[in-house]
């Protein structure tokens, strides 16, 4: 194609040269400025055909959504230089997850911060929507035909700290740093040895003890070079220190960049996000919490949601309740992005503001901040999805599960086993399908699937044997027919896959059962179906009932834990308008029952210390909430509950009994002899799920219901200076949403992103959840139990 354009321009060169040749000799005079004019025109013609003869050697000119690329050879063949120019609109459709944001800026960053050619197009892994999303690491591949050597593939070391680690971590494994050219990664806090002819990447807080060390490694000639990339911007203030002291070491020629990398956030799933801030909830509802200390705190979530805005490259419309954290988050958010003018241009010119009355040709992100008090119960409650279930009843942090298994050995002897895993939501397939899914669900598919794979390898098994067998006329009717030989040279290339689909099934069959003995030991069926009711009014009417079915099984000895009494009373507290009378009943019968403060008797339980700690700190937590509830500090949450049929999940109407058993049966079948002592405690799982308050407040503001959180919150639009006036928001046009952004501050949990798949939203419109940390039920109880 170059060629013929090369051609073509030459050619119409010829023709300006002949046909000039010929008027010059025709034609004696001329005005000036048709001279000129002619001339201007002979000189663009020149300039073209220059133009297309470079074009002619240009390999690659690729766009891939953020950066234009050319790729130009030169020199010996496999020489490529790549010239990057950075665009930041995002087109308003353009499919992506905030997770490949993240890693794209990850590997960018690792390559010196010189843009990646995106892969083939061809190479990449269409899925359907019930499967896993395509190889996320397929988004910053080396370039193609990038030689060792370069800043795509360099040999280089990372050094980073505490916090970006954890960044770093569920983005890309060791492998895929050592495919990028990373030999060691160090913390920068440890002693290291020198290596002197290797270039650093250092990827930290700016801090002062972190620059300090950059300023000592640069000034003994640690590495080669340093490559400073700080995960949030750097004070100017911090800044200026670290120039004087590699000037005062005489090391400047050492630092070769600087960048404030905005990435100051963890990304657990594809649209699943933490700012990794612990303990949270108590920071801003801590009495002795001083007002300096509040100011910090808040600044820091807006800087971890100006990361998130900055990594995703679409400026959103933020919505947030009057008041409280929200509140100054929001207006700390806006304040950013108007310090930023980059910022502010962001997707600027695909669409304007709706609220500047300019209609709706272009669809906006929406940030949603929320705040735990809004809804203490969802963090507490039991659950039934599978995904939530292991984080409440297995250790689990940072997609990384922990449990122990116990095996008999010869002569009736247990061992316990402890077993680790590590969850990837964007590659397990099976995972990415089932983690909203109720447990028992998760049962059958996974016996379903395992069973199919195993079916398919001994059918690719028995093809192989049978070809090698042919000379012993045992001939397989395939292989007689014209591509029978093609299709079993097919199926043996995909064993390796169905081989590691196995794999992961069987991982998730230890987690099934690990989870089933405590869901069974514990009866958590009957404390979920218990709550549910509380939470959803079931026992509005019928105080007094509610106190009686609360109080038979926090009294049960033989059911649950210390634990999931507490929570139950907890709920029990929350969700209903009990007299505080009431509540402290309940609460001194249970520690009758388990500490024998009443009358002894031989079935009182005597706790270990541990259990004593956490039943001490429950009952705390409880006389913490009750002071709230008594200052109407929280609402009760009766009414922010609803319950969804069972067929969210699955066509067709609600389950029967009959159903549910059957269903409990197949999955007994196809699991272990352990869920069969489970069947009838957790058939009763699978009947409903619930909406918490989050997915409804999402939902009233993405459809503009009236009369709901659209028009009690907040509206800022970063576009626009000032505050918009609620009275003119409900007349005004509005751009529709693309992405909501749903984010809390005070601690989030893997039940309400869950309930948050069951969001009605208008279609194309996704969710990306994030929290200022995730919580369990456990670490949740702990930050209630010291406020109290």
């Amino acid at each position: 194609m170059h060629t013929r354009l090369v051609l073509l321009f030459i050619r119409a060169g010829l023709e300006y040269a002949l046909l000039r040749f010929i008027h010059m000799h025709t034609v004696v005079w001329m005005p000036l400025y048709a001279y000129c004019m002619h001339i201007t025109r002979l000189v663009c013609y020149i300039m073209i055909c220059i133009l297309s003869i470079i074009l002619a050697s240009l390999a690659v000119l690729e766009y891939d959504g953020t950066t234009l690329f050319l790729s130009c050879s030169r020199g010996r063949e496999g020489n490529h230089h790549y010239f990057g120019i950075k665009i930041k609109t995002m087109a308003p459709d353009q499919a992506s997850s905030l997770k490949a944001d993240q890693l794209s800026a990850v590997s960018k960053m690792l390559a010196f911060n010189v843009a990646t050619v995106p892969e083939d197009p061809q190479s990449s892994t269409s899925t359907s929507p019930g499967e896993a999303t395509a190889d996320l690491d397929s988004y910053s591949a080396l370039p193609r035909g990038a030689p060792a050597g370069t800043a795509h593939n360099q040999w280089k070391i990372l050094i980073y700290d505490k916090t970006c680690r954890s960044i770093i971590s569920p983005l890309l494994s060791v492998s895929n740093l050592r495919r990028r050219g990373v030999t060691l990664h160090l913390l920068i806090d440890t002693e290291r040895e020198p290596i002197p002819d290797v270039p650093a990447i250092y990827f930290v807080e700016p801090t002062r003890a972190n620059i300090s060390i950059i300023a000592q490694d640069c000034s003994v000639g640690l590495y080669k070079s340093a490559h400073l990339n700080f995960v949030t911007r750097i004070e100017r203030t911090l800044l200026e220190e670290f120039a004087r002291l590699v000037v005062q070491a005489n090391c400047v020629k050492k630092v070769v960049s600087v960048y404030d990398q905005y990435l100051d956030y963890v990304c657990l799933e594809q649209n699943l996000f933490t700012l990794n801030t612990p303990n949270s909830y108590i920071l801003y509802n801590d009495p002795n919490t001083t007002e300096g200390q509040m100011d910090r705190a808040m600044g820091d979530i807006a800087n971890g949601l100006l990361s998130v805005v900055a990594t995703t490259g679409q400026l959103p419309v933020v919505r947030c309740a009057r008041g409280g954290a929200p509140e100054m988050v929001a207006r700390k958010l806006m304040a950013m992005i108007a310090d930023r003018p980059v910022l502010r241009e962001l997707g600027r010119g695909a669409g304007s503001s709706a609220a500047s009355g300019s209609g709706i040709s272009h669809r906006r992100p929406l940030l949603v901040i929320l705040e735990r008090n809004s809804d203490l119960i969802t963090p507490v409650q039991h659950t039934s999805t599978y995904q939530a279930l292991i984080d409440d009843l297995l250790v689990h942090n940072a997609n990384r599960v922990e449990f122990n298994t116990t095996v008999e050995e010869n002569g009736g002897r247990t061992k316990v086993i402890p077993k680790r895993f590590d969850l990837n939501a964007d590659k397990d397939q099976f995972y990415s399908r089932h983690k909203f899914s109720p447990f028992p669900e998760a049962i059958e598919s996974n016996g379903a699937e395992l069973q199919d794979v195993t079916d398919k390898t001994d059918e690719i098994r028995s093809k192989t044997v049978t070809g090698s067998a042919e000379s012993t006329n045992t001939i397989d009717v395939d292989l007689l027919s014209s591509n029978g030989t093609a299709d079993l040279a097919t199926a043996v290339d995909s064993l390796p896959l169905l081989m590691e689909r196995k794999r992961q099934l069987e991982v998730h069959t230890s987690i099934l059962q690990a989870v089933m003995t405590e869901v069974a030991s514990r009866d958590i069926p009957q404390f979920y179906e218990l709550e549910s009711s509380l939470a959803t009014g079931v026992y509005k009417n019928d105080l007094s009932k509610a106190k009686r079915d609360v109080l038979e099984l926090v009294t049960d000895r033989s059911k649950g834990s210390v634990s999931d009494k507490v929570r139950l009373l907890i709920v029990y507290c929350l969700a209903t308008t009990a007299p505080g009378g009431d509540i402290d009943d309940v609460a001194n019968k249970m520690r009758e029952i388990f500490d024998g403060n009443g009358i002894q008797s031989a079935g009182t339980i005597l706790l270990e210390r541990d259990d004593r700690d956490k039943l001490t700190q429950g009952l705390s937590a409880i006389d913490y909430l009750k002071r709230l509830r008594s200052m109407n500090m929280i609402s009760t949450m009766a009414d922010q509950f609803s319950t969804v049929e069972e067929s969210t999940y699955s066509a067709g109407s609600r389950m029967s009994g009959d159903m549910l058993s059957t269903l409990m049966k197949s999955a007994t079948n196809q699991a272990t002899g352990l869920l069969a002592k489970a069947t009838e405690r957790v058939s009763s799982m699978l009947g409903k799920v619930h909406k918490h308050h989050v997915t409804f407040v999402v939902e009233n503001i993405v459809n503009q219901r009236p009369g709901t959180e659209d028009d009690e919150y907040l509206y800022f639009d970063p576009r626009i200076s000032g505050e918009i006036d609620q009275d003119q928001l409900r007349s005004t046009a509005r751009a529709p949403v693309n992405t909501v952004i749903a984010f809390v501050v005070g601690g989030g949990c893997y039940q309400e992103w869950s309930s948050l798949s069951t969001a009605s939203l208008p279609s194309g419109c996704s969710v990306i959840y994030g929290a200022t940390d995730i919580v369990d039920p456990t670490n949740f109880l702990n930050q209630l139990s010291r406020l109290a």
